[in-house]
C-alpha cells in the first residue's frame, strides 16, 4: 500500500513568531525539520537532499546530521548511498505508544475487536489534515504497507476520518476540507467538497462513516469516532474488509455495532 499522507519538513518551518518566542530554540527545531526530511524518501538521502527538504543550508546540514549520527538517530546506509534514520528513533515510538493511556487502554478492546470480527483493526489519531495509524491488527490478507502503526491517510476521504469530522462544528470541518490536498488516491476518491461535506453529514446521522475503495481498490471501511475527555474527537476506530467478501448492507449491518462499542469502551479512558 502506498504511502499517502505524511507531515513535513516544510510544517516545521521557522517562523517570525518562533524568532520572537524566547523560549523557542530554533536549533531544536532545524534538527526536527533534518529527521522529518526522511518522511517521503524511497530510499537513502544525501546531504544535499536533506538540506533542501529541511529548508537549511548545505553546511548546517552537515553538522546536524553528524551530531544525529553520533547520537544514534541517522545511520549510513550501508552501500554508503547516503543517510537512514537509525534505531534510537524507534525508543521514541516506543514511550509514546506506552505512556499514552488512550492507546494503552485501547489495545486489550482492539484485540477483543479483531477476534470477533477476523478482519483488519485500526486505531487511528486526529491530526488535522490527516489521520495517523496508532495501533493495526491485519487480518490474514494484508500487505506488509498497510499494517505499520505511522502510516497515515487523509481526513477527507477516509471512514475514521470523517467520522472524526462528523464531531467537530461546519466551520471547521470546511476549513479542514479546503485545505487538503484533494487528490484522489483511487478512482474512486470523492474530492468534491460539497460532495464531502454531504459523507460527514450522512456519518453525523448514521454515528458512523463509511469509505469504499477510497484509499485501497477493493477495500470497504467502516469508522466510528473516539471523543477525549473533553468530549472533543481525537480519533477512531476503523474496520476494513474485501469487498469480494461482502456487501455494503451486510458489512454496515455488522460491523457498525461492534466498531461503535469499542469505540465507546475506549473513550472512556
Amino acid at each position: 500500500m502506498k504511502r499517502t499522507l505524511r507531515s513535513s519538513a516544510h510544517q516545521q518551518a521557522i517562523t517570525e513568531a518562533h524568532r520572537q518566542d524566547p523560549l523557542f530554540i530554533q536549533s531544536i527545531a532545524r534538527a526536527a525539520g533534518v529527521l522529518s526530511a526522511f518522511h517521503e524518501a524511497d530510499g537513502p538521502m544525501s546531504l544535499s537532499e536533506i538540506a533542501a527538504k529541511a529548508g537549511i543550508g548545505r553546511s548546517a546540514a552537515q553538522r546536524i546530521v553528524h551530531t544525529l549520527r553520533e547520537l544514534g538517530y541517522l545511520r549510513r546506509d550501508q552501500d554508503d548511498r547516503g543517510f537512514l534514520p537509525a534505531m534510537r528513533i524507534l525508543d521514541h515510538t516506543l514511550d509514546f505508544l506506552s505512556l499514552d493511556p488512550m492507546i494503552r487502554n485501547a489495545t486489550p478492546i482492539l484485540l477483543e475487536l479483531r477476534r470477533h470480527t477476523q478482519e483488519r483493526v485500526d486505531l487511528s489519531l486526529f491530526d488535522d489534515l490527516r489521520v495517523v495509524y496508532a495501533a493495526r491488527m491485519q487480518s490474514k490478507r494484508e500487505t506488509f504497507f498497510a499494517t505499520l502503526v505511522g502510516h497515515s491517510v487523509p481526513t477527507f476521504c477516509s471512514s475514521g476520518g470523517r467520522a472524526i469530522l462528523s464531531r467537530l462544528e461546519d466551520a471547521e470541518v470546511r476549513d479542514i476540507i479546503e485545505r487538503s490536498d484533494r487528490t484522489p488516491i483511487t478512482p474512486k476518491t470523492i474530492t468534491d467538497p460539497q460532495a464531502i461535506l454531504a459523507k460527514v453529514q450522512e456519518a453525523r446521522e448514521l454515528g458512523y462513516a463509511l469509505a469504499r475503495e477510497e484509499i485501497l481498490i477493493g477495500e470497504i471501511a467502516i469508522g466510528v469516532p473516539i471523543a477525549g475527555r473533553n468530549g472533543r474527537p481525537c480519533g477512531a476506530v476503523h474496520i476494513a474488509g474485501s469487498m469480494s467478501d461482502w456487501t455494503e448492507a451486510a458489512f454496515r449491518e455488522k460491523f457498525f455495532p461492534l466498531a461503535a462499542e469499542a469505540a465507546l469502551a475506549i473513550s472512556r479512558y
